[in-house]
């Protein structure tokens, strides 16, 4: 039995992460660090609160003692790094937040990891930390060409400078100690469980209420779109394959402008829901700063090293998730209460009057 803390596991991908690892294999032991912030969320994992290989602990990375007691206390084998805030507009707003988790935090959990973890000859046996990254480090791409794992730092909000960061810091516990650091970078997830700050379920939510549909710029601003399950298979090759002093690129190949997507959610819910929901609803906002105009990954490196390919074409992910939130509208009313409600008045309210 392998144990693997997985950090920020109560959030979007990481509860995916979680229902995918002891969906598919049950030789590992799961315990989950999360803080329990706006966008992490217990609902996410109930049906595996009773799970035998499944532990919950709520706190924060940036906690040494914390951390130092959970070392202590269980026999970590792998870390897989989830736990960050990641909302750009909140970036903008607030940067000093994500400094603090994204780049203070994590430096804090590898040095007690490696404190944990090294052995009397600097060595760390099996041990393995996985730095879940993004490939908004890399900037803006122009309307041709691939972020490679080469592509040089260009981050452009405070977010993916924050995230640039903390892949710096793990990049520097390989190379000053050793330390077995793997980092990958994904495109955009989307999926089960994404809390509605995002555009896929902000979208959904808002269309099923009528509201507006707030779409920044032109928005022909391009992505490159990677359903959640994808990602956790590519995350669990990555755990058990892959090389340490690396990085890994997780694209799903499939390009859409934001428009694109908001217009193939607005078809899904008029044909199937409510004929009333249309285009109409669409309202163009003033660009975001700093907003990059295309991001695509060439994944080349983990299909060739460890097999890994995304299976989930968009036009049926993206069917899958709506149908998922049109399933579990109380999960969408709980999350979009209370924090959320006021954090949208500051973002999008101007829209509603």
């Amino acid at each position: 039995m392998k144990t693997i803390l997985v950090t920020g596991g109560a959030g979007f991908i990481g509860s995916n992460f979680i229902h995918y690892l002891l969906g598919n294999y049950s030789e590992y032991k799961v315990i989950n660090l999360d803080l329990l912030t706006y966008a992490g969320n217990l609902e996410n994992l109930k049906d595996l609160a009773h799970h035998g290989n499944y532990l919950f602990i709520q706190g924060d990375i940036s906690s040494s003692a914390l951390l130092e007691a959970i070392f202590k206390a269980n026999p970590i084998d792998y870390v897989v790094n989830f736990a960050a805030e990641t909302h750009v507009d909140r970036s903008i707003r607030e940067p000093e937040i994500f400094v603090r988790t994204n780049v203070l935090g994590t430096a804090n959990l590898l040095n007690v990891a490696r404190k944990y973890w090294v052995n009397r000859d600097d060595s760390y046996g099996g041990n393995k930390f996985i730095q879940i990254s993004t490939d908004e480090v890399y900037g803006s791409l122009s309307a041709k060409g691939f972020f490679t794992e080469d592509t040089p730092y260009n981050p452009r909000s405070p977010y993916s400078a924050s995230k640039a960061g903390a892949d710096l810091l793990a990049q520097s516990f390989y190379a000053t100690y050793g330390f077995p650091v793997v980092i990958t970078r994904c495109g955009n997830n989307y999926g089960p469980y994404q809390f509605p700050e995002k555009l896929i379920p902000l979208m959904i939510n808002n269309a099923l209420q009528k509201k507006p549909l707030p779409v920044y710029g032109d928005g022909l601003q391009i992505r490159d779109w990677l359903y959640v399950e994808d990602h956790c298979a590519a995350i669990t090759l990555v755990l058990q394959k892959g090389k340490v002093g690396t990085v890994y690129n997780i694209g799903g190949r499939n390009e859409q402008t934001n428009l694109q997507v908001v217009k193939t959610i607005i078809n899904y819910l008029q044909k199937h829901v409510d004929p009333l929901i249309t285009v109409d609803l669409i309202k163009h906002v003033a660009d975001r700063k700093g907003h990059d105009r295309r991001y695509g990954i060439d994944p080349t490196k983990i299909q060739t090293e460890l097999g890994w390919s995304a299976q989930t074409p968009f036009h049926i992910g993206i069917e899958k998730t709506i149908r998922w939130y049109l399933e579990h509208q109380e999960w969408l009313a709980n999350v979009t209460s209370g924090e959320y409600q006021s954090y949208y008045q500051k973002i999008y309210g101007r829209l509603e009057q």
